[in-house]
C-alpha cells in the first residue's frame, strides 16, 4: 500500500479551538480521522504527523522518504522554514503545500512561501475540505502514474 503523508506544523495541534472564525472547528484528531479513511477506501494509506519544532517535522520526512507523497500545512514555517525547504527539495515523492486560510487574503507577511518554490502544488483558502480536496489530487496523480484510471 503505497503511504501518504499529512504533516502539519506549528499551532495545528490546535485545530478545532485556534481562531475558530479563520481556521474552523474541526479538530486535528477529527482530519486526521477522515484523511485515513479517504486514503483506505482508494488504497493508500495516510501516515498523520504533526510538531510545533521545524527540526522534528525534518526528521519525521526523512524518516518517511519511501512515501509516495506529502501533503504538507507549515503553518508560519512556510516564512521561515529554510531548513524545511531544504528537505523538501531532496524529497521525491509528490508535495502539496496547504493553508485552510486564504493567505493572500490576509496580512501581507503570510503571502509568501519560501516553500513554495520547491513543491508541486499549493492549496490555500478552501477551509478544511482542502485536505480532501488535496488528497484527492495527489491520489489521483499517482494512479495515473501507474497506469490506473
Amino acid at each position: 500500500m503505497k503511504r501518504i503523508l499529512l504533516v502539519h506544523g506549528p499551532n495545528l495541534g490546535r485545530l478545532g479551538l485556534r481562531r475558530p472564525e479563520v481556521y474552523g472547528r474541526t479538530t486535528l484528531v477529527q482530519l486526521e480521522t477522515q484523511l485515513r479513511a479517504q486514503g483506505l477506501v482508494s488504497g493508500f494509506e495516510v501516515i498523520c504527523f504533526q510538531s510545533n519544532f521545524e527540526g522534528e517535522i525534518i526528521s519525521f520526512i526523512d524518516d518517511q522518504r519511501a512515501a509516495a507523497g506529502v501533503i504538507l500545512n507549515p503553518g508560519a514555517l512556510m516564512m521561515s522554514g529554510w531548513a524545511l525547504r531544504d528537505c523538501l527539495e531532496d524529497f521525491t515523492g509528490t508535495k502539496i503545500e496547504l493553508h485552510i486560510s486564504n493567505v493572500f487574503a490576509r496580512e501581507n507577511f503570510r503571502r509568501s512561501s519560501v516553500l513554495a518554490d520547491v513543491m508541486d502544488g499549493f492549496i490555500s483558502g478552501l477551509g478544511v475540505a482542502g485536505y480532501s480536496a488535496a488528497l484527492e489530487v495527489l491520489m489521483g496523480g499517482l494512479r495515473n502514474a501507474e497506469g490506473q484510471a
